[in-house]
C-alpha cells in the first residue's frame, strides 16, 4: 500500500501536464473564463455550437460565452486575442465556437483572424480566404469589402487575406490599430484569433489593441512550464491577459466537466 501511494505521488510531482483547474491556479491568478469539454468528432464538426447546440461541448461554450460577460475589468472589454503556449490546442476553434454563441444570443460580432503565417478561420467557417486582414492594411480593399457575412445572422467573418512577408511588422502598425478601433465601433463584440505565444510575439502585439487576452490551454496536452512561460511573455509587454480557457476537458475522471458545478471563478 505504501508503495502504491509513494508511486502516485511520485506521478504526481512528475507529471508537467496541466489537468485540472488547480494546475492552472498553481500557475495564475487569472480566472478559468471556460472549461470546453473534449469531443472526438470536433475534427470533423468543429463548430458544434451551430452544427449540435444540444451537445454538451455546446454548453461549455454558452457557459463561458456567460462569463466574459460577467468579467468585471477595467473597461467592461467587449474586444478579445485568442492565444496559447503552444499550437494544437483547440484556440481557432475556440474562438470561432464563441463567436458563434455571441451572436446566438443577440450580439453583432466579428471573427477576425489575426493569424497572418497560418490562417485558419477562412476555412474553418467555410469562407472565402483571399481578401482579409492584410489586404486592408496595405490598402487594397477597405473594410466593408472584405468583411464576409455568415450564416448566422449577427456574426461576420474578417479572414487573413494574403499570406504578407512581414506579419509582425503590420500587425504591429498603427493601421492595425485603425481597424480594430473601426471593428470595435461597428459590432458588439471582435474576437481575434492569433498564434501561439511561444512561436512568435504577434498576440501580444494584437492585445494591446483590444480589450485583453484570453490564453486557451489543452488539458492532457499543455506543459505547465509553456502556460507559465506564455503568461509570463504576455506580462513582460503589458499585454493584459482576462482569463484562462481550458479545452479537451475530459467527460470523466475528478474534473471532469460538469455545466451543473460549471460557475465563472470556480
Amino acid at each position: 500500500l505504501m508503495l502504491g501511494l509513494g508511486l502516485a505521488v511520485l506521478r504526481s510531482v512528475l507529471d508537467t501536464k496541466i489537468r485540472t483547474r488547480q494546475d492552472v491556479a498553481s500557475i495564475t491568478d487569472d480566472p478559468v473564463l471556460g472549461r470546453i469539454v473534449f469531443d472526438p468528432d470536433s475534427t470533423t464538426r468543429p463548430l458544434l455550437v451551430q452544427d449540435d447546440p444540444t451537445s454538451l461541448r455546446a454548453e461549455a461554450f454558452r457557459a463561458f460565452r456567460t462569463n466574459l460577460q460577467f468579467l468585471k475589468v477595467e473597461g467592461n472589454p467587449r474586444s478579445f486575442v485568442f492565444t496559447s503556449a503552444g499550437p494544437s490546442e483547440g484556440k481557432s476553434t475556440t474562438a470561432a465556437n464563441l463567436a458563434i454563441a455571441i451572436a446566438q444570443a443577440g450580439s453583432t460580432v466579428c471573427l477576425v483572424d489575426g493569424d497572418l503565417r497560418k490562417p485558419s478561420v477562412a476555412d474553418l467557417m467555410g469562407v472565402e480566404g483571399a481578401v482579409g486582414v492584410t489586404d486592408i492594411l496595405i490598402g487594397r480593399v477597405t473594410l466593408a469589402e472584405a468583411l464576409q457575412g455568415w450564416g448566422q445572422p449577427n456574426l461576420v467573418v474578417l479572414p487573413a487575406g494574403h499570406r504578407p512577408p512581414n506579419p509582425s511588422e503590420l500587425l504591429g502598425s498603427q493601421e492595425m490599430g485603425d481597424l480594430i478601433s473601426n471593428l470595435k465601433a461597428q459590432f458588439d463584440y471582435v474576437i481575434v484569433d492569433a498564434p501561439p505565444v511561444l512561436v512568435v510575439t504577434d498576440a501580444a502585439l494584437i492585445a494591446k489593441d483590444v480589450g485583453g487576452a484570453l490564453m486557451v490551454t489543452a488539458v492532457g496536452e499543455a506543459r505547465k512550464d509553456a502556460l507559465s512561460d506564455a503568461l509570463g511573455t504576455m506580462e513582460r509587454i503589458d499585454a493584459r491577459v482576462l482569463g484562462i480557457v481550458m479545452t479537451k476537458v475530459p467527460t470523466k475522471g475528478d474534473d471532469s466537466y460538469a455545466y451543473a458545478a460549471y460557475t465563472y471563478g470556480s
